[in-house]
């Protein structure tokens, strides 16, 4: 086989491997946006900055999964009765490059330690719905 048909042959396999995993990463999304309990959100561990994500709602967890990944697993849990919420800000200019545009900042507090979330105020009014409307420490199934 001569060099040029080599040549094409290892720019077609490149191209193809390219367009399946975009394919997969656009077949991920569709998938986590069209799941019940799922909400756009980015998130900032003490320890890290701002990471593109979803959040998804478990009955017992918050989960946070990153979108830039294929995996099907969450990065995040937190415990639905250890989360507080500790309220929300407007995003400073320099966050506002880093997440998704018209979104707040939501300060969170899980087993004593900080994280913020920054999504939609409208998704904001969910999580902290779902968050207060858990059953109480010690009554029901959350233990």
């Amino acid at each position: 086989m001569e060099v040029l048909g080599v040549t094409f042959l290892c720019l077609a396999a490149a191209f193809g491997l390219l367009v399946l995993v975009i394919g997969a990463f656009l077949l991920r999304r569709y998938h986590l946006n069209r799941a019940l309990g799922t909400f756009d959100a980015s998130i900032r561990l003490p320890t890290s900055g701002w990471r593109v994500g979803v959040c998804r709602y478990t009955d017992k967890h918050l989960e946070w999964l990153s979108l830039l990944s294929l995996s099907p697993l969450p990065r995040h849990r937190f415990l639905r009765s250890s989360l507080e919420v500790e309220g929300w800000r407007p995003a400073t200019e320099s966050e506002r490059v880093r997440i998704q545009p018209g979104a707040i900042v939501v300060q969170l507090v899980h087993d004593g330690e900080p994280l913020d979330l920054a999504m939609k105020f409208d998704v904001y009014a969910g999580l902290s719905s779902w968050i207060e409307a858990g059953p109480v420490i010690g009554i029901g199934t959350w233990r």
